[in-house]
């Protein structure tokens, strides 16, 4: 009964509750920009790592070789896996669209999860505190460096459905005015309205790089002539 002692023990139980903080302090950070992996996800591994870390220090008995005192005991057998095993989780949030890869920052934050929930699960508070802080701060601080400074950064690029409603008069102009002006161009179509056709309805779905995406898109195409309506929506991959 000596494992069990050991498991119910107030110190096991501040190592879990300590990863289960952690893990929800970066796991808000997650949720707040809308991530796939966010709360539950990031607590999750943080305390599986850090349970996978206790049992693999406590559950398993020492390989007695001449006697009980000398024997050899190998406290990391079971928490090392838990390095090649949460890149499998992390490798599911991985998508490629294209020339375009996303989720390389999710997936690398739940592996940084994990590494706090190991931490947690030795004991190491401090270490565990710190790596967390840095985590948020590098999540946050680089993510307004990057939109703030490296404007131009394939990282700021945006994707963006626009749809316009125009004169037929002026259909030709705003067509070509698009093409033109955006040279990343998908899904471009141009068709008479059914409920009038005085009206040609313009769809197009472009990137664009820019601070505020929608709203510049939105400035770009406001006042030009013959056009009626003007929607936009940011496509997510």
């Amino acid at each position: 009964m000596e494992v069990l002692t050991t498991i119910f023990d107030p110190t096991i139980m501040l190592r879990v509750l300590a990863a289960t903080l952690l893990g929800f302090a970066i796991g808000l950070e997650r949720e707040i920009t809308n991530k796939y992996a966010g709360l539950r996800t990031n607590i999750l591994v943080c305390v599986g790592a850090c349970v996978f870390t206790v049992l693999s220090i406590y559950a398993f008995p020492t390989v007695v070789t001449n006697d009980y005192a000398n024997g050899i005991r190998d406290t990391a057998r079971v928490a090392a896996q838990v390095v090649t095993g949460i890149g499998f989780i992390g490798g599911g949030t991985v998508l490629r669209h294209g020339a375009n890869v996303f989720g390389l920052t999710t997936a690398a934050t739940l592996w940084m999860a994990a590494s706090i929930g190991m931490a947690c699960g030795a004991g190491m508070y401090g270490l565990a505190v710190i790596a967390t802080v840095i985590s948020i701060l590098v999540l946050v601080s680089v993510r307004f460096f990057e939109k703030s400074v490296l404007i131009s950064s394939t990282k700021n690029i945006r994707r963006l459905r626009l749809n316009l409603c125009c004169e037929n008069d002026y259909s030709d102009e705003i067509y070509n005015m698009i093409i033109d002006k955006y040279p990343r161009l998908f899904e471009m179509s141009k068709k008479i309205s059914k409920q009038n056709e005085n009206f040609t309805k313009i769809s197009v779905v472009l990137e664009v790089v820019a601070r505020k995406p929608v709203e510049n898109l939105y400035k770009a195409f406001q006042n030009v002539k013959g056009i009626d309506s003007i929607s936009i929506q940011e496509c997510v991959d």
